[in-house]
């Protein structure tokens, strides 16, 4: 395809807040699988993995041809189905960080999301191909840190994000984050419903990031005794601690009693420096979950809970309310 055909930034940009359903369907550790973010593309959001869930570098090459080969990604500006995105641990930890970014390289993948460290290496290579790169962040302090390293969009993780989490509320954090930054904005946190995906809309956000609703999948890697749990699981039963990997997680109460923890002793390091991907403790029976666990009553394929994440927002968005 010749350079002329290729999609800019700035309409890759735009594709994303005219997906079907403004949904980022989040990447999750051991959860996410090549079939979910195939899956998810083909619905209509973005779908999400992160690179440590292949098991060695090889594995994640072989993962990257595949979502390309299925999606037909030939980054156009006629691409039929949804861009997905690879996310990337940036923390020093991440023995596997050079392969992870040449991987970026290669495969160009459209969105990148930086997790956990400064994003500006693989800002300058995603932004050499035209792709976009997309930060976590938990802290205002961090949100300006992104943005002035040239990030396109910003990920807020708020109370009752899934996995590693923020603590802070989406209505505040949009409305501090937009007072700097004009790109793309997703919220994390207890996303679970079409009209959540209208309502963040109207607070000034682009995109829900949903990734509890996806963990009880086919497609997903979780295991069947996690996605029991999940099913037999509602809000109470999320608990925040910082026991996995030295920042807060969100995980099921189950996951402190298999650490020898309680609710009143789930607080071991405070220091966000601690984090270490090397020393997680992470364990088959540690299960994350987000705030909105409870809405989650049913093995159900991804299409399926897209499509009523679509109908849901469709329905709301023409009401003008978010009853």
């Amino acid at each position: 395809m010749s350079s002329t055909a290729q999609i800019s930034r700035d309409q890759l940009s735009e594709r994303v807040r005219t997906l079907r359903v403004p949904l980022v369907v989040a990447p999750m550790f051991l959860v996410s699988s090549p079939k979910l973010v195939v899956a998810a593309c083909k619905a209509g959001a973005i779908g999400s993995m992160p690179t440590l869930n292949a098991k060695t570098p090889e594995q994640l090459d072989d993962w990257l041809a595949l979502v390309r080969d299925e999606l037909s990604w030939q980054h156009s500006a006629a691409w039929p189905v949804a861009p997905y995105a690879l996310n990337v641990l940036m923390h020093q930890s991440n023995a596997r960080l050079p392969h992870d970014l040449e991987a970026v390289r290669k495969h160009r993948p459209p969105i990148v999301i930086a997790s956990v460290g400064r994003p500006d290496e693989v800002v300058d290579i995603v932004h050499e191909y035209g792709g976009l790169v997309l930060a976590d962040v938990g802290s205002l302090k961090h949100a300006k840190r992104a943005a002035d390293s040239g990030v396109d969009g910003l990920v807020l993780l708020c109370a009752g994000a899934g996995g590693q989490t923020g603590r802070l509320n989406p209505f505040a954090f949009v409305e501090a984050t937009r007072r700097f930054f004009s790109g793309l904005i997703a919220v994390a946190g207890g996303i679970t419903h079409g009209r959540h995906l209208a309502a963040l809309q109207r607070l000034g956000a682009d995109l829900g990031y949903s990734g509890t609703s996806f963990i009880a999948t086919p497609e997903s890697l979780a295991t069947d005794d996690y996605k029991k749990a999940l099913l037999g699981s509602d809000i109470d039963d999320v608990w925040d601690t910082d026991a996995i990997s030295g920042i807060p997680a969100n995980v099921l109460r189950a996951t402190l009693t298999s650490l020898g923890l309680q609710p009143e002793t789930r607080w071991v390091r405070t220091a966000q420096s601690n984090y270490d991907w090397s020393n997680i403790r992470w364990r088959p029976d540690l299960y994350s979950a987000g705030h909105g666990v409870g809405e989650v009553r049913a093995e159900e394929g991804c299409a399926t809970i897209i499509g009523r994440f679509s109908e849901q927002y469709k329905a709301s968005s023409l009401a003008g309310s978010t009853s």
